[in-house]
């Protein structure tokens, strides 16, 4: 029974990846403005939905709030689509005229697009429209534990884009959930692109799948309070961002980094909104349960409250408690500590240094053990730090001043709103991008010729206008002693 289901997930992928490219041929002659219609469409439809769809997905996953999860969605949808929608994808997209450049904009194709668990129906809705924006159709692929409600995102979107005059086949979703499913899709030779988002076992099978992918790594970003922050402001925003959801985006804040000289306010202030330090005792209990055996985080933590976490834990804290908070040293950066890794959850851990430099090495530090190329946030009033940790970071994002969650993702920043975080090179991503519909299309360079061979030699082409290289059709006597004389003459100058 269990194979003929493997069989029944791998053909359903093959004909969602056979009548995904047939409509994507009829997308790639629309206009801009037909696209733009559509995207429009799709943006208004999950608006509409997204509050019932956040409580479908915060009831299947058991992950976060569905408060915040309509926010996500509103980020996914109406947040992403003012952003993108003046963007021009298809067609003309630049011309000059003075150095004989055309840049025409060609849709991918296909677009295979891995939804994670942790942000399942706003996820599926941000890259529908940026695919369709970028005049691709696309196949979603859902995590198991979220099919339910990224399914019923997916018939929302199906239904406002194809009355909107998409083709049928321009946004498809797998129903059987497989190993095999996922792979037969990532594998495709139809599919033009893969945009992965969610663990790293998955993002590192779309980067070896044979297709072009665009992945995104683990984040595990440090937030410094420097000496010269409003403290209230940023344990506020940082608290924020780290109860978000309960912790369910990869660039909230997973360690706060502080000075000596302030850490006694910092640790006041979190305390007195709604942070708890644990004890010694605690945090090595805490950290049993944290990581398994394996060496992989424990997912039941993934998506919960302080209160859920402690009572699963065994730990006994104050009721209301909205953050719990781990006092670490530089030299227990490693693996196998979960404090210095990335915890989906809203747990953080404490660490106190002498002065910036030091707090920029340990950031480092942090970043490399997991989370290079992502996120970190600053808490400062000084801009020289800010380019000091902007040269030398090995990140993508720095945010300034700012919830990390919210910042990451372009809701608080002036950075492109998006669920895929490239993590550039550093982080094994092809991007360092927060990824749009350019990241989804092709460029195709019409260039005329501005010079010739010689001219790139430095060799001169003359026209000669002497009686030596004129042609005429009968030739005289004399008309042959004249060309033969000046040859001579220009031979003997020559050796001259």
């Amino acid at each position: 029974m269990t194979l003929d289901r493997d069989l029944q997930s791998i053909q359903e992928v093959r004909n969602l990846v056979a009548s995904a490219k047939k409509a994507e041929q009829e997308l790639s002659t629309f206009t801009q403005e037909k696209l733009d219609a559509i995207c429009q469409a799709i943006a208004d439809a999950c608006m509409k939905h997204g509050e019932r769809l956040a409580k479908m997905a915060a009831q299947e996953t058991g992950f976060g709030r569905w408060e915040d999860k309509v926010l996500k969605n509103k980020l996914g949808s109406q947040i992403t689509w003012d952003y993108v929608k003046d963007m021009k994808t298809v067609g003309l997209l630049r011309e000059d005229k003075e150095k004989g450049i055309m840049e025409i904009g060609v849709p991918m194709g296909v677009v295979a697009a891995l939804i994670p668990s942790t942000n399942p129906t706003s996820t599926t809705m941000y890259k529908s429209i940026i695919s369709i924006k970028a005049g691709n159709s696309i196949v979603i692929s859902p995590h198991p534990g979220a099919k339910n409600s990224i399914l019923e995102t997916y018939k929302v979107i199906k239904e406002a884009a194809e009355a909107a005059g998409a083709p049928e086949g321009t946004v498809n979703c797998v129903s059987l959930t497989t190993v095999q499913a996922t792979d037969t899709l990532l594998k495709h030779p139809d599919v033009s692109i893969i945009l992965a988002t969610g663990g790293e076992a998955m993002v590192k099978a779309a980067y070896s799948s044979g297709n072009p992918a665009l992945g995104v790594g683990p984040g595990n970003g440090p937030s410094y309070i420097e000496r010269t922050a409003d403290i209230p402001a940023a344990v506020r925003r940082i608290m924020a961002s780290k109860t978000f959801d309960n912790g369910t985006i990869c660039a909230s804040e997973q360690s706060i980094v502080t000075e000596k000289e302030i850490a006694d306010k910092v640790e006041a202030e979190l305390k007195n909104q709604g942070g708890y330090f644990l004890t010694d005792q605690q945090s090595e209990q805490l950290s049993s349960f944290l990581l398994r055996a394996n060496g992989t985080m424990n997912p039941k933590v993934v998506g919960k409250t302080a209160e859920n976490i402690a009572a699963m834990a065994g730990i006994t804290i104050p009721y209301g408690t909205k953050l719990l908070i781990s006092r670490q040293y530089a030299a227990n950066v490693n693996k196998k500590n979960p404090y210095s890794r990335e915890k989906l959850c809203p747990i953080i851990a404490f660490y106190v240094v002498d002065g910036w430099e030091e707090a920029c090495d340990l950031s480092i530090r942090i970043l490399k053990n997991e989370g290079a190329g992502h996120t970190m946030t600053l808490h400062t009033q000084n801009k020289d730090v800010v380019r000091e940790f902007a040269l030398k970071k090995p990140i993508s994002r720095i945010l300034v001043n700012t919830p990390g969650a919210l910042g990451g993702v372009g809701a608080t920043t002036g950075i492109a709103p998006a669920l895929t975080l490239g993590c550039g090179a550093v982080g094994g991503s092809a991007t360092s991008d927060n990824v749009t519909p350019m990241n989804l299309i092709n460029i195709r360079r019409v260039a005329y010729g501005l010079c010739e061979m010689e001219d790139l030699r430095g060799e001169t082409v003359t026209e000669c206008a002497d009686a030596c290289c004129e042609v005429k059709e009968d030739l005289s006597e004399a008309d042959i002693e004249a060309i033969t004389k000046a040859v001579i003459a220009k031979l003997r100058a020559k050796s001259n």
